[in-house]
């Protein structure tokens, strides 16, 4: 028996973030893990980058105002039940998101807005400008829901190393500072970052309040994970599109992420993508 037309419509999400050329990170993973995990995705380009498997070449940014366009046109025909950004280039382009996203109700305790401050690719490469990053600390930090800094990113935005439990408590109550409502320091790069051996990754999710919540999981020897944060804050955004508990939501997106780094794979020269091709029955 052949299936009907849907009848209704599913969860709206919104990546607002830049392109990826060799399709494992950006706004291709998120709308991967968006129809993963049961939601629609939108997209609002903020940059276009030229890249590949062994890094970024180039990047070139959209003009704040079509970037504000995109966020408007989007929210005003289909709505949007929850948001995220991922790399967003430029002072400007940031100034331009904070307003329309104040103008379209995401962000600062209405529609759920995750924050996700890419600084650099994987392999170094600069996605920021200089300017930027207190345009981030100032504008989005304070409107966001949740934040996912790598530690790198930790260590940019408010100048804590993390190699341990304390040093992660410490940077989220730096980041709270700033204004966020709740911060999820990730784990994923913690081995390298401290130099021993870590038999499990732990992420930690910080409340505002106190609350505290750990999620705990193997941490695989895997290659090939770029796009990696990209996707954990994409599905943990498609939890909450769904009406998911922000804690719930972030132990979807564990559970996401886990499988799709178990199940990434080689691709081109250099670093393959996490995967979300289990999640498509054949």
């Amino acid at each position: 028996m052949t299936p009907g037309p849907r009848t209704s419509s599913p969860p709206v999400a919104l990546s607002i973030a830049g392109t990826d050329s060799g399709g494992g990170a950006g706004m291709t993973a998120d709308v991967r893990a968006f129809a993963a995990c049961g939601v629609h995705g939108a997209v609002a380009v903020t940059a276009v980058t030229v890249q590949n498997s062994l890094g970024v070449s180039g990047f070139h940014p959209i003009p704040p105002e079509v970037v504000a366009d995109q966020v408007r046109t989007v929210a005003g025909d289909m709505g949007v039940d929850a948001a995220k950004t991922g790399m967003l280039a430029t002072a400007e382009i940031i100034g331009a998101i904070a307003a329309v996203c104040d103008e379209v109700g995401i962000g600062s305790g209405g529609i759920p807005f995750v924050v996700d401050p890419v600084a650099a690719s994987m392999h170094g490469s600069s996605l920021l400008a200089d300017d930027a990053l207190d345009a981030v600390r100032t504008q989005l930090l304070p409107r966001a829901t949740l934040v996912t800094p790598n530690l790198d990113e930790i260590a940019l935005l408010v100048d804590v190393k993390v190699v341990d439990d304390a040093s992660a408590r410490e940077a989220a109550r730096a980041l709270h500072a700033l204004g966020a409502q709740a911060v999820l320091v990730k784990g994923g790069h913690l081995e390298a970052v401290s130099g021993r051996r870590q038999e499990d990754c732990v992420d930690l999710l910080s409340l505002a309040s106190g609350e505290e919540h750990e999620f705990r999981s193997e941490r695989l020897d895997r290659p090939h994970t770029h796009g990696g944060g990209d996707s954990l804050a994409s599905s943990i955004t498609a939890g909450l599109a769904r009406g998911m508990s922000l804690v719930d939501a972030v132990a979807l997106g564990k559970r996401y992420i886990t499988r799709a780094v178990e199940d990434s794979y080689p691709l081109g020269a250099g670093h393959g993508p996490v995967s979300s091709l289990w999640a498509a029955p054949m």
